[in-house]
């Protein structure tokens, strides 16, 4: 009745898997508990967990991107310290099928369930905003999209108290993941998991794509908007491009080992290499759907804080489209090792190099906006910097990776996890603490304690360093990637160093979250009253902070690339801001609008795919049947839904208004 699933799931046998999922299960009905006793639900239900609004998913993405960054960092903690114990006759304390577990974990939450929630959480909240538009184009969907995210998260938790997780490495190469090599569910867990999270994910970019192509303010055309939309824009299209190709090779994988097919076998006409051709056309895509807006995010940061219009702005825009469509041309620089002719190799090795091009336009494009502007060095400021001298760096190591003979030394090394971690902590990470600085007073209506956030940068940045310029020195000394254990004595000092660097960024991580209790401990002297605390240039510094469900009373109208700092130029004082804004929408006559109602659409659709997923990877076949009629029977009731709307009245949006009377940017 129960398929596979038995009591031999638990691992008894397991302390460090099953302390942790106790700790896990205690933590979490210690927190239902509270939130049952204080009576909190009925506020949970309506304003977050059944919300529509674009910020609230938002908010909640990034909320979960940080929880999981906690969770996947415990495991590269773990490993760090593995190898930094595990020389010649010290076995460690981490046995080998455990440890291949960890290390698959840390790849799989760090790239789909971290790095992904905050670019789309970042997204979520800022894209419509700086659009002038009130929400999303499919507000549902994108409760939906975030909560089939939530599922995939939930489902990579259980494997640590339910199971086992895949010891394949986060991509799951065959002919390893294949049944006859991985007859456990571990794999299981990998792909359904991200076979629903990638579905909320493909989703996301359909409406981000939508929103942005045809829901702008009055007067935006494409060349108004700002660079945040447009990296925006370039990484949901690949998304889009991308991720079908991610969910096809998956099912392709299911079927192997669902179905006795032979895909990806070695034996019936199978081709491991296929699955590495297809995972890779996702993948290489994939890195540019996290830096893309990570690089958005630094050209607001930059333009900001440097009191400049962004250098270059035509320029920018076309590179970022450039890479868009070049990230599809490199992936096979991920295996020139794997037998294909030099022909075709130097071609891939070509556009590798070539790829740089536009990035380094990028970098250069900030440059010249910082030069000769007025620079506040604030927090966000910090990350920028330190995100061009690390990105820099990591990006030089790229282009030596794309000279084949030289990736023939270094491949499977531990250089090349150097050169990936320099590129997503330098890149993505850097970029996501700049945009969560930047724009967390816009989100919650005060500012993050400046100087325990330029302690988070220091303790991010030294601690990189330390964790990762050591491996660098151990690829070219022969060290490899995925080694539980070594014989050689003089790696071991390079890995206690790179363990220190592990626990400086474990302070970083720890203080993030001391930044944040601590702001909303003494938010009052941190409120923003004006809505626009770092004088801003985009349409989001134009509303409250928090903004409004509506966002805006009156659409803005936009007669420039920096449509906020066009309204502040033409009049120059602060008061005068006022004014105009109040006498704008006084003359338009304040109307009614209409916006979604909140929705449990998402989240009983995804408790409705836990099941699913849960029951497919334990084979409980009659649950599957139960589980695909419920998910159904959850969209029906969603299509025939005609009562999605509710009114907002002109009085509500005046009296608004009234009472944030220093902003706006309408006329």
């Amino acid at each position: 009745m129960l398929g596979k699933l038995t009591w031999a799931a638990i691992p008894l046998n397991q302390p460090i898997p099953l302390v942790t999922s106790i700790v896990i299960v205690l933590g979490m009905l210690a927190l239902l508990s509270l939130v049952t006793l204080r009576g909190w639900w009925p506020y949970l239900w309506n304003e977050w967990i059944a919300s529509t609004d674009h910020k609230r998913i938002g908010v909640m993405y990034v909320l979960l991107g940080l929880v999981m960054l906690v969770r996947g960092f415990a495991d590269a903690l773990m490993m760090r310290m593995q190898l930094a114990l595990a020389q010649g006759g010290a076995p460690g304390f981490l046995p080998p099928e455990h440890y291949n577990q960890i290390f698959s974990a840390h790849g799989t939450i760090m790239i789909f369930f971290v790095a992904m929630p905050f670019v789309i959480g970042l997204m979520n909240f800022v894209v419509p905003l700086q659009l002038g538009v009130r929400d999303v184009a499919f507000p549902v969907l994108n409760s939906v999209s975030f909560w089939l995210t939530a599922s995939g998260v939930l489902l990579v938790n259980l494997s640590l108290m339910i199971g086992e997780f895949a010891k394949t490495g986060w991509l799951a190469y065959p002919p390893l993941s294949e049944l006859a090599y991985s007859p456990g569910v571990g794999v299981d867990y990998y792909l359904w998991s991200l076979q629903i999270s990638g579905l909320g994910t493909l989703l996301a970019g359909i409406n981000f794509t939508t929103t942005i192509l045809k829901m702008r303010a009055p007067g935006m055309g494409y060349m108004r908007m700002p660079v945040f939309c447009w990296t925006a824009l370039a990484s949901n299209l690949l998304i889009v491009a991308a991720f079908p190709i991610l969910t096809a090779t998956f099912a392709l994988l299911l079927l192997d080992r669902y179905a006795g097919f032979h895909f990806f076998t070695n034996d019936l006409g199978g081709n491991p290499v296929m699955y590495i051709n297809l995972i890779w056309c996702w993948g290489h895509p994939e890195v540019y759907i996290l830096i893309l807006p990570c690089f958005g995010v630094f050209s607001e940061v930059i333009a900001t804080f440097s009191g400049k219009p962004l250098f270059g702005y035509h320029s920018m825009v076309v590179a970022t489209m450039a890479i868009c469509v070049l990230s599809f041309i490199v992936w096979l620089h991920h295996f020139f090792t794997m037998g294909a002719s030099a022909d075709v190799n130097g071609f891939f090795g070509v556009m590798t190099m070539i790829i740089a091009v536009p990035t380094g336009v990028k970098v250069f494009n900030w440059l010249f906006t910082m030069y000769g502007g007025s620079i506040r060095f604030t927090v966000p400021v910090y990350w920028a910097l330190g995100f061009m001298l690390t990105f820099i760096l990591g990006g030089m190591t790229g282009v030596l990776l794309a000279i084949p003979p030289a990736d023939f030394v270094l491949h499977n090394s531990l250089f090349l996890i150097a050169h990936f971690h320099n590129v997503i902590i330098g890149g993505v990470v850097f970029g996501v603490m700049a945009g969560y600085t930047y724009w967390f007073p816009k989100a919650f209506g005060f500012t993050l304690d400046e100087t325990l956030g330029k302690a988070v940068f220091w303790c991010w940045s030294i601690g990189f360093y330390l964790a990762f310029m050591p491996l660098y020195v151990l690829g070219l000394m022969g060290a490899t990637r995925r080694m539980q254990h070594y014989a050689d004595p003089s790696w071991q000092p390079y890995m206690i160093v790179a363990l220190c660097g592990a626990l400086l960024i474990f302070a970083g991580i720890v203080l993030t979250l001391v930044q944040l209790g601590w702001s909303i401990r003494t938010r009052e002297r941190r409120r923003d009253l004006t809505g626009d605390p770092w004088n801003g240039r985009t349409l989001e510094w134009g509303t409250a902070s928090p903004p409004p469900s509506w966002n805006f009373a009156v659409e803005p109208h936009v007669h420039g690339i920096d449509a906020f700092w066009d309204v502040k130029t033409r009049n120059k004082e602060l008061h005068k801001v006022a004014e105009s804004r109040y006498e704008a929408v006084h003359q338009s006559h304040y109307q009614a609008i209409h916006m979604p109602k909140r929705s449990a659409t998402g989240f009983i659709s995804a408790f409705f795919a836990v099941i699913l997923g849960f029951s497919l990877i334990w084979h409980i076949w009659w649950l599957v049947i139960l589980a695909v009629m419920a998910c159904f029977g959850v969209l029906l009731r969603q299509a025939w839904d005609t009562d999605r709307d509710q009114s907002i009245s002109a009085e509500e949006l005046e009296d608004f208004d009234r009472r944030h009377p220093s902003l706006g940017v309408q006329r």
